[in-house]
C-alpha cells in the first residue's frame, strides 16, 4: 500500500507562468496576501530562462488560501495562471525513493 502524500498547506504551485516572471515578480504578485517565506522560480540551467511555473510559500496557511482563491485563473503578464497546493518534493532515486533500492549491506550477507 503506497503512502498518501501530504500536501503541504503554506506552499502553493503556481502554473502557467510567463519565460519573464521571475522571483521578484511572483513575489510582487503575492505579497498583497500576507508576508512570503519562499519564493522559488525553477530555471532551464541550458537555455538560463525560467520554466513555467513556481512555488511560493507564505507564512500563514490562511494567507496561502487567499492567495490560491484569488491567483488561481488570474492573468499575469497575458499567461493565465493556474494555483495549487503544492506537492512535497520526492526523494531522488527514481519512482520508489532511495529506501526501495536494494542495500550493498544485504547483498553482502546473501554472498557471504
Amino acid at each position: 500500500m503506497a503512502a498518501q502524500q501530504q500536501v503541504q498547506k503554506n506552499t502553493l504551485y503556481v502554473g502557467g507562468l510567463a519565460e519573464e516572471a521571475n522571483e521578484s515578480i511572483l513575489h510582487a504578485a503575492f505579497i498583497p496576501f500576507g508576508d512570503i517565506k519562499d519564493v522559488k522560480p525553477p530555471l532551464n540551467q541550458a537555455k538560463q530562462k525560467h520554466l513555467s511555473f513556481g512555488f511560493v510559500t507564505l507564512l500563514e496557511r490562511e494567507d496561502a488560501v487567499a492567495a490560491m482563491g484569488n491567483m488561481d485563473g488570474a492573468e499575469l503578464y497575458g499567461r493565465v495562471l493556474t494555483v495549487n497546493y503544492a506537492l512535497p518534493e520526492k526523494i531522488k532515486g527514481g519512482e520508489q525513493g532511495w529506501a526501495a533500492q536494494p542495500s550493498k549491506y544485504f547483498s553482502l550477507i546473501e554472498l557471504a
